[in-house]
């Protein structure tokens, strides 16, 4: 009898772990929701826009920001520090519409590529 009574403990002790288990998982999803949209409200802003953005290193940036109507900045920005490079004009900015965009970046297919490096071999 004391078999099947250790037995039954473990069992709870196991189904609580799990019901605990998916609590958090059920709790961190809705508060990672809750402040996305938190975040999504404060964020929505007419007057700053990251144009573009380039990573130079693993923690170096250069962006370009529009603020207003058509002011636009360019800035370096590293781990500790946000560096003005300059103002650039509305006529400086290259506008990509959706045909370019597509003929730059050509799908890569991966059954070529492998038949590449196995004739190698």
């Amino acid at each position: 009898m004391l078999f099947l009574s250790s037995a039954g403990e473990s069992f709870l002790q196991l189904l609580f772990a799990f019901v605990m288990f998916v609590g958090v998982l059920a709790i961190t999803y809705y508060v990672t929701k809750w402040i996305a949209g938190y975040q999504k409200i404060q964020g929505f802003n007419k007057n700053l826009e990251i144009v573009e953005a380039i990573k130079i290193s693993s923690n170096k940036y250069v962006q370009i920001i529009r603020a207003g109507q058509d002011r636009y900045f360019l800035i370096a920005i590293g781990k500790d520090e946000v560096v003005p490079l300059g103002e650039i004009s509305s006529d400086q900015l290259k506008e990509i519409s959706s045909g370019d965009t597509h003929e730059a970046v050509t799908p890569v297919d991966f059954k070529s590529v492998l038949d590449k490096f196995s004739k190698k071999k």
